[in-house]
């Protein structure tokens, strides 16, 4: 726990603005309620570990609405907050889940982005039976007529409706009352089945709502945002323009461009290792490149450990750059990581450090934000398919490999080359800061590329990444949540 405590306290000493001043201003006022709702770990690496809702707590009653990993995170979220409350599944009524899931289809119909086509096509495909074949084709003919914004709106309405009024517990609604907060903060838009019934409760008590967008691909990849908000905190003006454009019932000054407590770590020298220190923590020699693959999910990158051992094979023929070194970050949400066990037992000069997540809640220790920030520093090049890393390789002006071919198995009717035509990742293929490798053999000639002329593509890495989060990369995105935090709070404080 000292690691946990002793981090959350760095960081929020650390995380002042210039441009946030709450520990100063209005301290005669009193001190509005603020509830966070912490329905997953990663949101606990994003808001309590980085600071963020210790800020806010210097001028704001915060209370915590969140799962609970362990009881070493109970206890220091006890030490740095009002109040803590469990935050608990609640089975809803079938007519509001079904409501949602109708929501859901009828919005990717409507959305129709690249990422939605591929998931109406897999879900064709999962029908391999003709009871299956018959009950996909009811739920697509049931959610046509709703897949405009009519329709949309319509479905809205009558799922808070079925959420309100058939909701099987009053306990949101007892703590709401009980605690006052003049503002309730969902902390992910998207990872909030667990957290809906607590929205719900919020709205229909007349307290205002607030939510951060999770990631930068949510909006285009994933399904509809439910309940809507009354306000919205996102990562970059690419992703308040699409909010905007997708929910048209949403004002431009519902929207705050914050960026995201998840890089402020990368940015915050507290957190960067030498290069000793970092390889002796994962076993590499610091004298030979270290090349970084991360991977991704098993139901989404099938063949995976065949793509990480062909990789391999190619870097021991290039003993001309100092024998370079593999190491693989699994991913920690990947339901299957025993699927790297036989290559593991196969090739035993691939580095496979622990990844300190506690499985629970998927919560990342805060140790990890040590060893993803200093994998990052210290690699000469990064492989991945279509991951969140390679934006933040680019943060660190590193060469970016995307596969782009499939492992040599039959993989269908996934394949790894769709990938990089989905909304959110064509702009980082487009740009040039990232390489594709549409087959090993180009994976070769890229790796040599990346060994020897590690700033052949710098400009574009720069240029795309100062696009896209523009000022916000400065180990400060906390410091804007929590400002904004208060000022909702102040502004609808009673």
């Amino acid at each position: 726990m000292a690691i946990m405590k002793r981090m959350s306290e760095e960081l929020a000493a650390t995380t002042t603005l210039n441009s946030v001043r709450v520990a100063q201003q209005d301290q005669e006022c009193a001190r509005p309620g603020i509830l966070a709702i912490l329905p997953r770990g990663e949101t606990i690496r994003n808001f309590v570990d980085s600071g963020a809702l210790d800020v806010a707590a210097r001028n704001a009653e915060v209370s915590l609405l969140t799962v609970i990993p362990d009881d070493e995170y109970r206890q220091m979220a006890e030490e740095h907050f009002d109040r803590v409350i469990e935050l608990q599944a609640y089975t809803e009524s079938y007519v509001a889940r079904f409501l949602r899931d109708q929501l859901d289809l009828a919005h990717g119909r409507w959305l129709w982005s690249e990422a939605a086509k591929e998931r109406w096509r897999l879900r064709d495909h999962e029908a391999n039976t003709p009871l299956k074949k018959i009950k996909r084709l009811a739920k697509k003919l049931s959610c046509l007529p709703f897949a405009n914004p009519a329709g949309l709106a319509l479905l809205e309405r009558a799922e808070s409706f079925a959420s309100a009024r058939l909701r099987r517990s009053d306990v949101h609604l007892n703590l709401f009352r009980e605690l006052n907060p003049a503002l309730v903060f969902n902390a992910s838009h998207i990872h909030s089945r667990i957290a809906i019934p607590a929205v719900h409760a919020a709205k229909s008590l007349g307290i205002t709502t607030a939510t951060f967008l999770f990631s930068w691909d949510n909006l285009t990849s994933q399904g509809r945002i439910v309940p809507l908000y009354d306000y919205y905190l996102a990562w970059n003006e690419e992703i308040r323009r699409q909010l905007l454009g997708i929910y048209p019932a949403i004002r431009p000054d519902q929207v705050f461009v914050t960026g995201t407590p998840q890089f402020d770590f990368h940015f915050q020298p507290q957190f960067h290792w030498s290069r000793e220190k970092f390889c002796a923590r994962v076993g590499a020699d610091p004298a030979r490149p270290i090349v970084l693959y991360t991977t991704g999910m098993d139901n989404h990158m099938p063949g995976e450990p065949l793509i990480i051992e062909g990789i391999n094979n190619l870097l021991k023929e290039m003993t001309e750059f100092g024998r370079p070194q593999l190491m693989v970050r699994v991913y920690p949400k990947d339901r299957n990581p025993q699927r790297f066990d036989e290559i593991k037992r196969r090739n035993p000069d691939i580095l496979f450090p622990h990844v300190p997540w506690t499985i629970n809640h998927q919560m990342p220790k805060p140790e990890d934000a040590y060893l993803l920030t200093n994998s990052l520093r210290h690699a000469a090049a990064g492989i991945n398919v279509a991951s969140t890393i390679s934006l933040e390789l680019c943060m660190f002006d590193k060469p970016v490999i995307n596969v782009a071919y499939n492992p040599p198995i039959d993989i269908s009717p996934k394949d790894y080359r769709l990938y990089y035509q989905f909304d959110h990742y064509r702009p980082v293929v487009e740009s040039g800061a990232v390489q594709l490798a549409r087959s090993e053999t180009e994976m070769k000639q890229l790796l040599v590329e990346a060994l020897t002329e590690p700033q052949k593509h710098s400009a574009n890495r720069k240029n795309f990444i100062q696009r896209m989060f523009g000022e916000t990369l400065d180990g400060q995105s906390g410091a804007r949540v929590a400002d904004v935090l208060l000022r909702l709070a102040r502004n609808h404080h009673q």
